[in-house]
């Protein structure tokens, strides 16, 4: 793009935002968020965070040796052109998550005891990034799957322990992202808006009349509630400024829908992309990504292979030569997958820097080694973000670190104001 086309899409993109169009331009300066008020922002902070619910074979994952000078291991080393760009950590977990697959929905919360009688889960790091941060973006964030059991799994939880379900179809998410309702829709939703708005009004209303005659304790209650609903008001008028706000556009065609199961990484693959375009359209700031191969059956390894069994029942392989062999193979291609992932965030130019200086990408699981149902010395590696990367960051792997330490080292690189996450007992610093 050379810069008098540049000048004159810059001039056109003012016409247009005067005439109630606006064209998204993310990578520009002169684009900033509708809440920016014309304020210069910094370059936006991201996070991508990944998980297989079943992990990866623990042997061939974790390096030899620690510090800036250890040895890749076979799975690391095709990402050795990326080795300063991620770390890699050992004995890392969340204390008192254990239980096997029950664990799979505590990876982002690190709530405790998952299979206890009367358990629930808390709030996980991607939404609790978004509370901190504030709607800034249209998504404040994306929850997405790879074949995952939506009524049963989900990386992403409310503050109040609910599952909010993920999106597995990359079709829905291409339209949700990027195609504008037609004007009778638009409206229509933004009347359900306003009719909310109006209920809300009417109730401040009675409200206030109620208060003149409740005492001093009463009142204070009132407050306090009274601010609740003033919140829900602010959320309420930035869902009809972002619901006038046209979409963004994109040169990408729409995504034909993979819905074979067994096209597992066909399926994470386009995954990941959307997630990439998401993030660089900044349609949100923050992507989570659970891949279910609990959910997974037979699956193609390869064009012309499949494998013998689902990919639970190869987990437990019980050293058996077969299943270990299509494991490897399987951990190793999404260990290309991630590859491909960060070769596209580091040729993406993001202000003075590459898309993958200002996008953490977590990769990690629930599962320590899936084989005998451990949850310790979890496989994690954290890329991208703007850390100073490239070491392996041994710990005990028999009296193991929070993860939650590192949740909060990652929060307040986004700039998430928080001193503590879960069950952390501090941060985890990268040097």
């Amino acid at each position: 793009m050379n810069t008098p086309h540049v000048a004159k899409t810059l001039t056109r993109h003012r016409f247009l935002r005067g005439a109630g169009v606006t064209l998204a331009l993310p990578l520009l300066e002169c684009l900033t968020p509708v809440f920016a008020r014309g304020a210069k922002l910094a370059t936006p902070k991201r996070m991508l965070l990944i998980s297989n619910n079943l992990g990866v074979l623990p042997k061939p994952f974790f390096p030899q040796g620690s510090g800036p000078d250890y040895e890749l291991s076979p799975y690391l080393s095709a990402l050795a052109d990326f080795r300063r760009d991620f770390t890699v950590f050992s004995g890392l977990s969340h204390p008192d998550v254990n239980g096997g697959h029950s664990t799979e929905n505590c990876f982002l919360t690190a709530a405790r005891g998952p299979t206890k009688s009367g358990f629930r889960n808390q709030i996980s790091l991607d939404q609790f990034a978004a509370e901190k941060l504030g709607q800034v973006t249209r998504f404040p964030t994306l929850n997405l799957g790879v074949n995952i059991d939506k009524a049963n799994r989900s990386l992403s939880w409310t503050r109040d322990g609910v599952l909010l379900p993920a999106e597995d179809s990359a079709p829905a998410l291409f339209q949700k992202m990027f195609v504008q309702g037609d004007p009778t829709a638009v409206q229509k939703q933004l009347h359900r808006l306003q009719e909310r708005g109006s209920i809300l009004d009417t109730l401040l209303d009675d409200t206030k009349r109620f208060s003149r005659s409740l005492g001093s304790d009463d009142k204070a209650r009132l407050d306090q509630y009274l601010t609740s609903v003033r919140e829900v008001e602010e959320r309420l008028l930035t869902a009809r400024e972002w619901e006038l706000k046209p979409k963004p556009a994109t040169q990408q065609p729409p995504p034909a829908d993979i819905k074979d199961k067994k096209l597992f990484f066909e399926k994470f693959d386009l995954m990941l992309a959307m997630a990439q375009l998401a993030l660089e359209s900044d349609s949100t700031r923050i992507v989570t990504l659970m891949v279910d191969a609990f959910a997974t059956p037979v699956f193609k390894l390869h064009p012309d292979q499949n494998t013998t069994d689902g990919y639970h029942n190869l987990s437990h392989h019980g050293q058996a030569v077969e299943k270990v062999k299509q494991l490897e193979d399987a951990d190793r291609q999404q260990m290309a997958l991630l590859h491909k992932l960060l070769k596209n965030l580091a040729a993406k130019p993001d202000g003075d820097a590459r898309l993958l200086d200002h996008t953490m990408i977590l990769y990690g699981s629930n599962m320590g080694d899936a084989n005998t149902h451990d949850n310790s010395n979890l496989p994690i590696l954290l890329a991208g973000g703007g850390f100073k990367h490239g070491q392996h960051l041994a710990f005990k792997r028999d009296a193991n670190t929070p993860l939650s330490n590192l949740f909060v080292t990652m929060l307040q690189q986004m700039g998430a104001e928080a001193d503590a996450f879960g069950s952390s007992t501090g941060v985890l610093t990268l040097r």
